[in-house]
């Protein structure tokens, strides 16, 4: 009996996904995307403000490589093998991040809002790694546009995750077009896209009268929910540059209608 590979296992998983991250937003899209406005409206301005400076912050910082290029590209390991070592991280950041959320959570208004850039720093930091151990160089700073796409495909409107999608399929061809100058890569723009739509469930526990409990599955939840994006997209990239070289490799779907 013919065993399949692990590349034929995953598979159905990979294009579930994919047909996820292109289909247009339903009725319950829609009405979440209303819920999570009407909790962005009752947050004060001061912390808009807070938290715009914070995501600003961290996409320099991912762009110049600072604070997160850390970890040394795998080489040479098979894809379920690196998935193996990608699912310890990711269990390893969720375990972290929901005490993380748990000990913020439990202080109050102030120290929720202390912990924003703390929870994006944890982020950051397991998107990294995952990205070395499937052999990516992150000194590449295409490498790390990535990992925001990635980061922005996670935290977005289902709308907005269709056009993110779209920038991400094909990535190694797309990639050799890129600006060679890292300052020519219009950040500003993607700021501001990211930040109408990043962490809106999140900031729910900026809200007084939120605590610990609510730090705590809300975090262990969005870092499950970006380990989960993260394999999916780096699958992809897999797949797709084993079809280019003309080893075993799976076309991408077409777009959904």
């Amino acid at each position: 009996m013919h065993n399949k590979s692990y590349e034929e296992k995953i598979k159905p998983e990979f294009q579930k996904w994919q047909l996820r991250m292109r289909k247009r937003p339903n009725f319950v899209d829609r009405t979440s995307k209303k819920i999570q406005d009407k909790i962005n409206s009752v947050i004060p301005d001061k912390v808009h403000q807070a938290i715009t400076a914070t995501i600003k912050q961290m996409i320099r910082a991912v762009l110049t490589g600072a604070k997160f290029t850390t970890a040394f590209p795998a080489k040479n390991n098979s894809l379920e093998e690196i998935e193996i070592a990608v699912q310890k991280r990711v269990e390893f950041y969720k375990k972290a991040g929901a005490a993380e959320g748990g000990i913020t959570g439990a202080g109050g208004f102030l120290l929720a809002l202390a912990e924003f850039p703390i929870l994006i720093g944890i982020k950051m930091k397991l998107l990294f790694d995952i990205a070395a151990l499937y052999g990516r160089d992150v000194d590449d700073y295409r490498e790390r546009l990535f990992i925001l796409h990635i980061f922005q495909l996670t935290f977005s409107s289902q709308k907005q995750r269709q056009t993110v999608f779209e920038q991400m399929v094909n990535w190694q061809q797309k990639s050799q077009h890129m600006p060679e100058d890292i300052h020519q890569f219009d950040w500003k723009t993607f700021q501001q896209e990211y930040r109408d739509y990043i962490d809106l469930a999140k900031m729910a526990q900026l809200i007084p009268g939120i605590g610990a409990a609510v730090g705590i599955i809300v975090n262990y939840r969005l870092l499950d929910q970006l380990g989960k994006t993260a394999i999916n997209a780096y699958r992809m990239r897999w797949f797709e540059e084993r079809t280019l070289t003309g080893s075993t490799g799976y076309p991408q779907l077409p777009l959904a209608v």
